[in-house]
């Protein structure tokens, strides 16, 4: 009689201990109030090392090296070993692996839902900030579905009809305005003016933005630039356009006043532009300006926040050579160094020499090799138009509930679903 009264002790034990867990999972431990994710567009741990000791020398730390959790992202695409930007964005977006040159499509062209349509099933509301152009592949593999990732036009249109960012800036207005009014559309359609008539505050400088009050329902739209922002070196434009880490301050501010919580997302893309052009001061510069985003985005969320922070895909190869001493930072770090070999240079792009076989022999012969100046600072090793994209593990940083599954090597589409469960 007595082994059936321990059984049963057992058994409520453990009946009552489950209904503890459940109680704790869903009632005591609270979602993030705040979701920010930031995709730093070609962020791999050697880009991380050079941002580093650029910013500072090699003993300097980056607001994003203070993020506890850490994991390897693997990217590959569906049909390739390195995705291409819309490809790598549907991953993070959507939680699907589809083919290159697909924006939030499976392979049926049916449309994926993504972590906007989610979070606003779930009554968040939801932000998007970059410094490139709205319309480019990594933002709208959020709110669009486009046959062609190309075609801004209809992504722009598309933003409008779906209204599913309540906050959104960046570049590209040329998509939103027609040819008359010095935009690209041929339709004829302004679509600042639609998206005025329902609700949303326009704003083009970084004066009208800061002037926007906090005290209102968040539905603002920054265009800023008719195609992307300008690089930080760029201080007469930049002098009119805010910086990634002004966007990120203001949409968190104006987003932070819904109760039931907000997602922003932040793309970091100028980074991506400036390595395609072999722009080494500008690639570390705009990496360094996420770092900065990703400070002000701990400071102003606060600790009942999530933030994570991925790359998409790598480009470019660019690398710190040589032996900077450890106090080097900055522009100590561009050109020659004393041996007269260039501190930095790239895997493949523009600054490549378009050497043929024949030219190849006759320079070997000759014992030849003709560049330019700034062939000689930078060069490439392999000319292309643009940088090539390589096969390399992007960085994937956290900090906040969920961020904890960022450990090893994780798959790019687990970021989907690491934000989703916190949603």
């Amino acid at each position: 009689m007595k082994w059936r009264n321990r059984l049963l002790a057992l058994v409520c034990l453990l009946v009552f201990g489950g209904l503890g867990v459940v109680y704790f999972k869903h009632w005591v431990v609270q979602k993030p109030f705040g979701i920010i994710f930031f995709i730093g567009e070609g962020l791999t741990p050697a880009r991380i090392a050079m941002t580093r000791v650029y910013m500072g020398g090699a003993d300097a730390r980056l607001a994003l090296e203070s993020m506890p959790n850490l994991a390897l992202l693997q990217n590959h695409s569906n049909d390739f070993a390195a995705p291409d930007q819309a490809a790598a964005a549907t991953a993070l977006a959507t939680g699907a692996r589809v083919n290159n040159r697909s924006i939030a499509l499976d392979r049926n062209g049916k449309p994926l839902a993504s972590l906007v349509d989610l979070a606003r099933a779930r009554g968040r509301v939801t932000g998007l900030v970059t410094d490139l152009r709205l319309t480019d592949p990594t933002g709208a593999a959020f709110y669009a579905h486009p046959t062609d990732p190309a075609d801004a036009e209809n992504i722009a249109r598309e933003f409008v009809e779906a209204a599913k960012i309540d906050v959104a800036m960046g570049g590209g207005s040329a998509a939103f305005l027609p040819e008359a009014k010095g935009g690209s559309r041929n339709d004829g359609r302004d679509l600042l003016l639609e998206l005025r008539r329902n609700g949303f505050e326009i704003v083009r400088t970084r004066a009208e933005l800061e002037g926007v009050s906090t005290f209102r329902r968040p539905k603002l739209f920054g265009a800023f630039a008719d195609a992307e922002l300008a690089f930080f070196n760029q201080i007469e434009q930049r002098s009119e356009q805010p910086s990634l880490s002004d966007m990120v301050r203001r949409a968190i501010e104006l987003l932070q006043y819904n109760p039931g919580g907000y997602l922003l997302i932040a793309d970091a893309g100028l980074m991506r532009k400036a390595a395609q052009e072999n722009d080494a001061e500008r690639t570390l510069g705009q990496t360094a300006d996420l770092d900065r985003a990703i400070a002000t985005a701990q400071r102003y969320a606060g600790a009942r926040s999530t933030i994570i922070v991925c790359g998409d895909v790598a480009l470019g190869g660019l690398t710190l050579n040589g032996f900077p001493f450890r106090n080097d930072s900055g522009i100590a770090l561009l050109g020659l160094n004393p041996a007269g070999e260039p501190w930095l240079t790239w895997a493949s792009g523009p600054k490549g020499a378009r050497w043929s076989r024949a030219s190849w022999a006759e320079r070997r012969r000759t014992g030849q090799a003709i560049r330019s100046e700034a062939e000689y600072l930078e060069p490439a090793a392999v000319y292309a138009k643009s940088a090539l994209n390589t096969v390399e593990d992007m960085a994937a940083l956290g900090s906040g509930p969920g961020s904890t599954a960022l450990h090893g090597y994780v798959d790019s589409t687990q970021i989907f679903r690491i934000i989703r469960d916190q949603l």
